[in-house]
């Protein structure tokens, strides 16, 4: 398997701040997540996955909700909701019983961005292909993940690797050298942060009013944080990354700072950040910088130049 990017050892939220900062943050980001821990407030495609009452068809409900979370919002529900019409009542039994080479007229009609209809064809084969070999989506993961990890980057590196590699032909015929159901699988060793992947995985993990916590093989305390263009705003803004690159290890990066206030779950953080983002209240690189956010004081909305950051190198 290909080595997935580490984060540095000597990166940590505590060599940045004084003590008094981290248990300052930490307070700060426990109260922002009683704040937003409500089902009501769920902004986020889970709130489509959790009708479905069963564990299994939540898994698959809750792979494809997350396998199309891209896009405009508005878009990402309706192709959910599109999807979801086609798969219910139970979506682990239709997939169990999918069969590719039938005609799928409503399914092959859909088109959400650069996702065709014989894409999700293809993923739901695939999907088909994971449960016909380890019973459920949970244990086929599992099956890469391995306790003394630092993280679920390895298990899914495998988990993308392993699905990748299943048959692909009955969906596509001739498979593209570029199939568009390998969108749906990315690797950390391609440097993706793998957003979508740690989404599904924050929601099947963890259990509060939010995230589902349909598996039980996987511990919170090794899950990565979903990026996306919050997270990388409030993390940069907090400090708690290096980079300035989003990928696997900006998300890797986060996740330690994270974990250093939350050894147990860091990603619990992740729905609050995510929606002082989405309010527009994080001032980083922004005329307006600390005066809205609620993490005032905490934070750098100031980005520092190239040459500030050349020089702070030397």
């Amino acid at each position: 398997m290909p080595d997935v990017p580490r984060r540095r050892a000597d990166h940590a939220v505590l060599s940045r701040r004084g003590q008094h900062d981290v248990m300052s943050l930490a307070g700060r980001l426990d109260a922002l997540y009683h704040d937003y821990n409500r089902e009501e407030s769920a902004a986020d495609p889970v709130h489509l996955v959790r009708p479905f009452a069963d564990p299994a068809d939540r898994e698959v409900a809750g792979f494809c909700a997350a396998a199309l979370a891209f896009g405009r919002v508005g878009s990402v529900i309706n192709s959910i909701t599109t999807l979801f019409s086609i798969m219910s009542p139970r979506p682990a039994a239709f997939v169990r019983g999918f069969d590719p080479g039938e005609a799928h007229p409503a399914l092959r009609a859909m088109v959400h961005r650069w996702t065709r209809g014989v894409d999700l064809v293809a993923l739901l084969w695939v999907l088909r292909q994971m449960l016909e070999a380890r019973g459920t989506l949970e244990a086929f993961f599992a099956e890469g993940y391995a306790p003394e990890h630092d993280d679920v980057g390895p298990a899914l590196e495998s988990f993308s690797a392993r699905a990748l590699a299943l048959d692909m032909r009955r969906a596509y015929g001739r498979v593209p050298k570029r199939a568009g159901v390998c969108y749906f699988f990315p690797r950390p060793s391609g440097g993706s942060a793998c957003k979508r992947m740690n989404l599904f995985l924050r929601w099947m993990v963890r259990r509060d009013e939010i995230d589902l916590g349909v598996w039980t093989r996987i511990p919170p305390s090794k899950l990565v944080v979903p990026l996306d263009t919050h997270i990388i705003r409030l993390g940069r803004c907090l400090r708690l990354t290096r980079y300035t690159s989003p990928g696997w290890r900006m998300a890797a990066d986060i996740t330690a700072a994270l974990r250093r206030l939350d050894p147990s779950d860091p990603v619990r953080f992740d729905f609050a950040l995510c929606h002082v983002g989405m309010m527009n209240a994080c001032g980083f690189g922004r005329s307006q910088g600390d005066t809205q956010c609620p993490l005032r004081g905490l934070c750098r909305p100031r980005a520092r130049s190239s040459g500030s950051r050349s020089r702070a190198r030397r």
